[in-house]
């Protein structure tokens, strides 16, 4: 139920505050002129933290017509670990990863990493990535923003994370935690370091479609 009132919604904001929504400027812009709300069609807001409501659009606000409703985060939560890919590749993954409903993202610095990111440009970059993430739950109708972490080395996370490799294990429930490595794969030390090996794919993928990839076969097991 809670899916199908969000998806038959004329629009879905991302607010601060549920309790008492209001739209953000850019966002009213959004609403009301991109989307062409009209007075009396349905708006959803969340917080990004599973709460949600139905609100009624007027002129240029909203009018919550709903009570809060709570959408419960799946039990054990699913984490993509990828390496930084070039270009704007972080930005893709974040959005696609975000619409998939994935409830972590950790950006990772491994040995053979070719991109890398100072404190100064990560702190930059996150946060361009968590406006990607909130523009993505708003198309995708989603509760839940992902938090998204790092960058960090790879060593620190694959003692708990099954690192995606040709030859390893298929991906089952067990594996809540998937590390992609870099195009120039990972270490001998890093693969030694992992709590598993799963295999993703037949072929050699990019980071951004075996983070996709991993991502997608983590929730068929998980739903």
């Amino acid at each position: 139920m809670t899916a199908e009132v969000l998806r038959r919604a004329d629009a879905h904001v991302l607010v601060d505050d549920v309790d008492t929504p209001v739209l953000a400027d850019d966002d009213a812009h959004h609403v009301f002129r991109v989307l062409r709300v009209k007075p009396g069609e349905t708006v959803t807001v969340t917080d990004g933290a599973g709460r949600w409501r139905v609100c009624r659009a007027g002129d240029h606000e909203i009018e919550p017509v709903g009570d809060v409703r709570e959408a419960a985060r799946r039990a054990r939560p699913l984490t993509v670990a990828c390496t930084i890919p070039k270009q704007d590749r972080p930005e893709w993954i974040v959005q696609k990863l975000t619409e998939l409903g994935i409830d972590r993202i950790v950006l990772l610095h491994a040995e053979r990493s070719v991109v890398r990111w100072n404190p100064e440009r990560a702190e930059r970059h996150l946060a361009k990535l968590r406006r990607v993430a909130a523009e993505a739950l708003q198309q995708s109708r989603g509760v839940w923003l992902p938090d998204i972490a790092g960058p960090v080395p790879a060593l620190d996370v694959l003692p708990a994370a099954a690192a995606a490799e040709p030859g390893g294990e298929p991906v089952e429930a067990a594996h809540t935690v998937v590390a992609i490595g870099p195009e120039g794969g990972w270490s001998p030390a890093e693969l030694e370091s992992a709590a598993a090996t799963v295999a993703i794919g037949a072929t050699v993928l990019r980071v951004e479609t075996a983070a996709i990839v991993a991502a997608t076969r983590m929730i068929m097991h998980a739903e």
